[in-house]
């Protein structure tokens, strides 16, 4: 009975094509239908993203959302050419939400911020501004109120957000 010996260097160009294949699998298909995050267009074009994608009924917004098993949302939002939109979730005070965004691409100018509840001063606070096309961070609200970001689109071509966030809040969606 003969014995066949995988070499070493087989086995490394094994590993590598399975791991390339994983990885394309993954933001080909499994992020498209799971997460709705779609870097590709990919899932989109299969309809993969319909698997992941509802409506925000509790917001009346119509962006879409879905949350995760883990409790997070994933929300996607499309910023028009040469337009601002804002995006706000109602927090408590001390309460917390970690998040993570990112554009399909193209950096944009965004201002995190918050207006305390039933204020007629108009009065907000900034926690961050700058021009960026992803952030990944926490917050805990100072304030009961409204928090959430101003992003503004200075191309010529849609910016589609995708954001996942998880923590204590209520969604209010688009303002």
């Amino acid at each position: 009975m003969t014995q066949h010996v995988v070499s070493t260097k087989t086995l490394v160009k094994s590993t590598i094509f399975a791991t390339i294949i994983a990885a394309v699998v993954f933001v080909c298909f499994i992020l498209p239908a799971e997460y709705n995050i779609d870097p590709t267009h990919i899932g989109h074009r299969l309809g993969l993203t319909a698997l992941a994608h509802h409506d925000d009924e509790s917001s009346g917004t119509g962006s879409s959302f879905v949350a995760d098993e883990q409790g997070q949302k994933v929300i996607e939002v499309t910023v028009p050419a040469g337009k601002g939109i804002e995006y706000k979730f109602k927090m408590l005070q001390h309460h917390k939400m970690t998040y993570e965004w990112l554009t399909d691409g193209e950096p944009l100018y965004f201002d995190l911020h918050g207006e305390p509840e039933n204020d007629a001063t108009g009065y907000f606070e900034s926690y961050a501004i700058a021009t960026l096309s992803e952030m990944k961070g926490s917050f805990t609200a100072p304030f009961t109120g409204s928090h959430g970001w101003y992003w503004k689109n200075k191309t010529d071509k849609p910016v589609a957000i995708q954001m996942i966030v998880k923590g204590q809040f209520t969604v209010i969606g688009l303002k």
